[in-house]
């Protein structure tokens, strides 16, 4: 597929910024406010000067029914995508903050969400050969092994939270000889992407989750 029918396709199964603006304005600018949290301080952090507790617990909630935040148990974020605090291969630094991605289009996200430096240490998943990346705006600084490493998606359907799902089989691949043989392994269902053309895509997808509806 090329960038505008990934994008499509990826719209069609998570369709984040429709459901952002399908929020009330509080809602859709807690949301921002979260994410921006995620990269300035590696960690949700929430002000309460405006909105009482059980007045944003309620619209925590109504951001996990739009799958827009992943909460824990108690109520408390532990993701919002691209953002993670659970455990994954895909590990970044921003900001001088440790946090995880929720899969390797999600790491390719943040510096250009967010006009930062960052660092993304990862792992073909084919071979587990470790994977860096040095992004500064969304631009490659530094790629290791090589600039030809592939991004992998395995499509499939959504289930209730996609970071439990779709994102899970979203991987790097440290070159095209590496992805060819993961698609061989299921050809009508996995696509293999340059790492130039995933950070379009990742950009494309997720930069307008910080941009505040005009509608």
């Amino acid at each position: 597929m090329n960038t505008l029918d990934i994008l499509h396709h990826l719209n069609d199964l998570l369709p984040l910024k429709e459901r952002q603006n399908a929020l009330a304005k509080e809602d859709a600018a807690l949301h921002r406010s979260i994410l921006r949290s995620f990269a300035e301080q590696g960690r949700p952090r929430l002000r309460l000067a405006k909105r009482g507790r059980a007045e944003i617990a309620a619209a925590l909630q109504r951001l996990r029914n739009s799958d827009l935040v992943v909460l824990d148990g108690q109520g408390n974020i532990i993701g919002a995508y691209p953002f993670t605090l659970e455990e994954t291969p895909h590990r970044l630094t921003v900001n001088g903050h440790r946090v995880h991605a929720m899969c390797a289009l999600d790491a390719l996200a943040v510096s250009p969400m967010f006009d930062c430096e960052v660092r993304i240490d990862s792992s073909c998943a084919l071979s587990g050969q470790p994977i860096h990346i040095q992004q500064r705006d969304g631009i490659l600084l530094h790629v290791e092994p090589a600039e030809n490493l592939q991004l992998g998606i395995h499509w499939q359907s959504v289930a209730t939270c996609a970071a439990h799902s779709l994102c899970r089989e979203m991987v790097f691949l440290k070159d095209p000889d590496t992805a060819m043989a993961w698609q061989q392994a299921e050809p009508e269902t996995r696509e293999r992407v340059e790492l130039r053309q995933a950070v379009q895509i990742a950009a494309r997808f997720f930069t307008p989750l910080m941009q505040e509806s005009t509608t």
